[in-house]
């Protein structure tokens, strides 16, 4: 089991929100645990399936934003 507590902050955007919430969207059915935040998301799971819930919001973001910086806390403890 993997946690990960993952924020993305799409640059030079107004529309960060929405850019966000399509990328959380995109994960939703990977098998993961997920719980959104006003600031963070922390994500559980299966470690092959939180790396490419991981790679699947970063792309997500990327593809819907010129610039997007994702910064991640990764751990091998759920608590």
């Amino acid at each position: 089991m993997v946690s990960c507590e993952v924020s993305l902050y799409p640059m030079e955007t107004t529309d960060s929100d929405q850019i966000i919430n399509k990328a959380l969207s995109s994960i939703q059915s990977q098998g993961i645990n997920c719980e959104v935040g006003p600031l963070s998301t922390f994500i559980s799971g299966p470690p092959e399936k939180v790396w490419q819930a991981m790679r699947i919001l970063y792309d997500t973001a990327s593809t819907n934003s010129k610039e997007v910086s994702m910064v991640m806390t990764v751990s091998n403890s759920v608590e």
